[in-house]
């Protein structure tokens, strides 16, 4: 009688300590936020109508961000990206393509006026060449993978399809991502070196007023860097440098306040209601769209740059291309500047 009893009090011990393993399964808490229940006086229509009003729901995560459940603006945000957008941003880069051709075809080759003198005198060094072509090729490599980015989907992906769109398209993301760097370095080294002989003066006015000697007779005179040129520069610096934080911006989500900073100024110096205290997502999205616009107005620009440095005026690759231009070139296009080299004795012996 003693083991019969013993066995029934060693049972009755162990049914009252459950395995371990048991006991936590039924005392741990549940992993994750408590699931989320609707008010009684709350019903679904109430909640999306209160999200379209602007109001925020939100979702229990780590990135504060990412934790918005429905951000209403996103949807319209796409739709201006993909329709109105894109159609202007195309119509802008198609117009730029149209005027260049139209002026070849009505003006031609603007030729050296009396012909090639045979001698010729530096215009731009080495460090300055270098800085010239390290904006313009990464820009140029910049400007296409953007197109892609903004066109792709339209134009490529039907040409060359899906497999091959995908490996062009990462490759050049990755291009994309880390030659704005090099972009960025450039625009920096320029500024440094032609910063001085960009600065506006008088003979700019009658430059443009003469159309570039397009109008009234007779070619403008002008210094180192006439007016047309000093529009490149500042667009090229200006523009960039807007780019360059916008793109910033991109590349490091919601590590920088560029929009909403520079909105805040903008009041605080001309009384104007832009609005401020953008949520982290809304100031991702404002940077899309800046990148893209300003980035197409810069190619634009870019374009009527190439066509009048390389086939739109004799002798003018030569400028960047050896660093050496025509003596009765740069007489006819920067008049001024040959005769200060004359005062200086630097010009060589015709």
């Amino acid at each position: 009688m003693r083991r019969p009893l013993l066995l029934a009090l060693l049972a009755l011990f162990l049914l009252g300590f459950p395995p371990a393993g048991s006991a936590r399964a039924q005392t741990a808490p549940s992993a994750g936020p408590p699931p989320v229940t609707l008010q009684p006086e709350e019903s679904r229509a109430d909640i999306w109508r209160a999200i379209r009003q602007g109001e925020r729901g939100t979702v229990a995560a780590p990135n504060a961000a990412g934790g918005q459940l429905v951000q209403s603006e996103g949807e319209a945000w796409r739709e201006l990206r993909l329709g109105a957008y894109k159609l202007w941003a195309g119509w802008i880069l198609l117009g730029a393509v149209g005027l260049v051709a139209l002026f070849f075809a009505l003006r031609g080759r603007v030729p050296i006026e009396g012909g090639p003198a045979g001698t010729t005198i530096r215009r731009f060094n080495g460090i300055e060449r270098f800085a010239h072509w390290l904006t313009a090729t990464t820009f140029i490599v910049l400007a296409l993978t953007g197109l892609n980015l903004m066109f792709g989907r339209t134009l490529l992906l039907p040409l060359v399809g899906k497999d091959a769109f995908a490996v062009l398209t990462q490759w050049g993301k990755f291009l994309h991502n880390y030659l704005a760097f090099g972009f960025m370095a450039g625009i920096a080294l320029m500024f440094v070196l032609w910063v001085w002989y960009n600065i506006p003066n008088r003979h700019d006015i009658v430059w443009i007023l003469k159309g570039g000697g397009l109008l009234g007779g007779g070619h403008p005179s002008a210094k180192r860097f006439n007016a047309g040129q000093k529009f490149v520069f500042w667009s090229v610096v200006l523009l960039g440098t807007s780019l360059s934080l916008s793109g910033l911006q991109l590349l490091f989500p919601f590590t920088f306040h560029f929009f909403d900073s520079t909105f805040a100024f903008v009041n605080s110096w001309f009384g104007t209601a832009l609005p401020t205290g953008l949520s982290p997502m809304a100031e991702q999205q404002l940077a899309v769209l800046w990148h893209g616009l300003v980035s197409v107005v810069l190619i634009a620009i870019v374009i009527g740059h190439i066509y009048i440095g390389s086939i739109g005026m004799e002798g003018a690759f030569q400028a960047m291309g050896s660093g050496r231009v025509d003596l009765n070139w740069a007489r006819q296009h920067h008049d001024l500047w040959v005769a200060e080299l004359e005062r200086k004795r630097v010009l060589p012996a015709e």
